[in-house]
């Protein structure tokens, strides 16, 4: 079995629609793709409603994972791309993953 290790994994978290930009910059800082997710939010901006009717906030979890030697770099493209200092707009976060495996292009030959 081959196991990789040192990889991080970036979660962004944006509005619906909000998830092309994170990933076209996430590649142009290194990374080689992302896993979309769709979801709902429950944050404290996430009380609107319509007529009495709450809005749930539809959200796209974008799932990225990298070498953690560019894990930096990659969630800087990320922030600037999705406009996430600005609040309301989402967030990112890094998470180190101890081992990968099913990264088939990567691992040495048996």
């Amino acid at each position: 079995m081959n196991v990789l290790e040192g990889f991080d994994c970036i979660v962004t978290i944006v509005d619906k629609g909000r998830s092309e930009p994170v990933v076209t910059a996430s590649r142009q800082a290194g990374a080689e793709g992302g896993t979309i997710i769709f979801g709902r939010g429950t944050g404290i901006r996430e009380k609107a409603t319509i007529m009495g009717i709450r809005i749930e906030p539809e959200k796209e979890i974008v799932l990225t994972l990298v070498p953690s030697d560019i894990s930096r770099r990659v969630l800087e493209a990320i922030v600037k791309a999705g406009d996430l200092e600005r609040p309301g707009a989402g967030i990112a976060f890094i998470l180190p993953v101890s081992a990968v495996a099913g990264i088939c292009h990567l691992c040495p030959p048996p």
